[in-house]
């Protein structure tokens, strides 16, 4: 079966055709580079996605501050970390780097703060 995947590895975001069967990829074209190939097998084996959000900050001088994962989590957890993010609430001061949860739902990630924010 043919499959088509936009790879998300690079600025350049190869169109990617690949003869698939099952999980295994027979064939594929289209990438410009190995990453493109790399990404498709983890597509079809176990795919894996980042999160960028924003939690409360309370006595803040902005009222959000920005967070990402520090690693990838697989794509089916997303909507159980972000309930997990939408439960944070930080109290100014916020600093870039900070770790804002750990360890999140035990998948070997943090969820950290990509902004800082100062007392209001």
């Amino acid at each position: 079966m043919l499959k088509n995947f936009t790879c998300i590895m690079c600025p350049r975001g190869c169109s990617i055709t690949a003869e698939v069967d099952g999980t295994r990829m027979v064939s594929a074209e289209g990438n410009f580079c190995p990453k493109g190939l790399e990404y498709v097998y983890q597509e079809l084996t176990n795919p894996m996605r980042n999160i960028a959000s924003s939690v409360l900050v309370e006595g803040g001088e902005l009222p959000l501050a920005s967070v990402r994962l520090s690693s990838p989590i697989p794509k089916d957890r997303i909507f159980d970390v972000m309930e997990e993010i939408k439960k944070v609430k930080l109290k100014a001061p916020v600093a870039m780097g900070q770790t804002v949860i750990s360890d999140v739902l035990g998948l070997g990630c943090d969820v950290i703060a990509t902004k800082n924010v100062g007392r209001a």
